[in-house]
């Protein structure tokens, strides 16, 4: 009787779904090389592209959002629901699935319901403060509930509690924790040789994401000249922001304190401006403190990386960017300013006397450390594979 494992992943849609699900992959196929692992996923979300780019096998259906109001697509639902769930129990049946790990979002709710109802023990993770609807489903029949947050409003089954993992971290970002973990000054560094900025002056990174955050970058680059007196600044604007930021550094501190990042420019002005970066953990080896919007990935991410950050929150849906946060500041790890708040008055009157009170710096940086987690991605894999021959009920 052979003894390799099937395991069946799902979930999907944004990176915060993919990343901590082909996190735990990769470590189940270091634990177990001759594993068979699939992934259900979307042919729209980003796994459709990032699942094979890391070697995983790629099994796709339909997204079914639970309806929400009574309207045409909740008529449609119940025969959506069951044409997908027959979908996924085919797929579970010609993978021969001994466990299924969800990580929530719309592909993750007929996995549930089909591996319960084929018997097949169920491990979930929750990344977010406060849980979606699809692991609401899956709680009901779960084995195993890892979350990042202590309480996301699951209600698991008798004789299961939700344990706090954390986040499963991306490779990057795990190799970045273990790196600065055993020698932070050298990995500084090295990662500002290749950003070209200077690894011995404090360094302040703004992100808002791939998408950027308008107001964020309004408020700090009208700030720029108070930010200079104090630090280098690395921008990360999101796609096509970028000359508006540009703009706004230029009338705050002049033209000539701009500059891109890469190691042939040493020697541009102090006022790092990119779209992008592909490499945001080079950014992150570098940084002193970070302002950024609070999703799940971003607030897990630095406080595994022991970095102090001011956030905020991205201001609509239930409020969820606000509770992913909260915890953090409440260990006194970073701050958190409401979006409207978050003025170019409020960054020049709070932020130059932070970056100037270093050992305040270092304590936010310490209790971020102390909050974070950096080995979710493990304790998931091999909670996962102790599920298998185990009943699910």
């Amino acid at each position: 009787m052979s003894n390799q494992k099937h395991i069946v992943l799902a979930g999907g849609g944004t990176a915060g779904h993919v990343n901590p699900l082909l996190a735990v992959a990769h470590v189940i196929r270091e634990l177990e090389p001759e594993a068979d692992i699939a992934v259900v996923g979307t042919a729209v979300g980003l796994e459709r592209d990032l699942v094979p780019q890391a070697g995983f096998e790629l099994e796709t259906i339909e997204k079914v959002p639970f309806p929400r109001r009574p309207n045409k697509a909740a008529l449609q639902f119940p025969a959506k629901w069951k044409a997908e769930k027959a979908k996924v129990r085919d797929i579970l049946t010609r993978h021969q699935a001994q466990v299924v790990v969800g990580f929530g979002g719309y592909t993750s709710a007929p996995v549930y319901a089909a591996a319960h109802s084929m018997s097949i023990p169920i491990a979930i993770h929750e990344q977010n403060a406060r849980a979606g609807m699809a692991n609401k489903l899956g709680a009901r029949w779960a084995s195993m509930i890892g979350a990042a947050y202590a309480q996301p409003g699951l209600k698991p089954r008798r004789g299961v509690e939700v344990e706090r993992v954390g986040l499963p971290l991306r490779p990057a970002i795990a190799r970045l924790a273990s790196d600065l973990e055993h020698d932070r000054t050298a990995t500084r560094k090295a990662a500002a040789a290749q950003l070209g900025v200077d690894p011995d002056r404090p360094l302040v990174v703004i992100t808002g994401g791939s998408l950027g955050a308008v107001n964020v970058n309004r408020a700090v680059a009208a700030s720029a000249k108070n930010l200079l007196a104090h630090a280098q600044v690395i921008h990360l604007t999101g796609k096509g922001k970028d000359d508006e930021v540009r703009s706004l550094v230029s009338v705050s501190a002049g033209e000539d304190v701009l500059g891109e990042l890469g190691p042939d420019h040493v020697s541009d002005g102090d006022y790092r401006v990119a779209p992008y970066l592909e490499r945001i953990d080079l950014a992150f080896a570098c940084a002193d403190l970070i302002i950024c919007r609070s999703g799940a990935g971003t607030v897990s991410e630095l406080t595994a990386l022991g970095l102090p950050a001011i956030y905020v929150p991205l201001p609509i849906g239930n409020g969820e960017q606000r509770f992913n946060a909260q915890p953090v500041v409440d260990a006194e790890g970073g701050l958190m300013v409401a979006d409207g708040d978050f003025t170019p008055d409020w960054v020049r009157g709070h932020v130059p006397e932070l970056l100037a009170d270093p050992d305040k710096l270092s304590r936010y940086g310490a209790n971020a450390w102390k909050y974070g987690i950096r080995d979710a991605a493990e304790v998931m894999a091999k909670r996962v594979l102790a599920l298998i021959d185990q009943p699910a009920d």
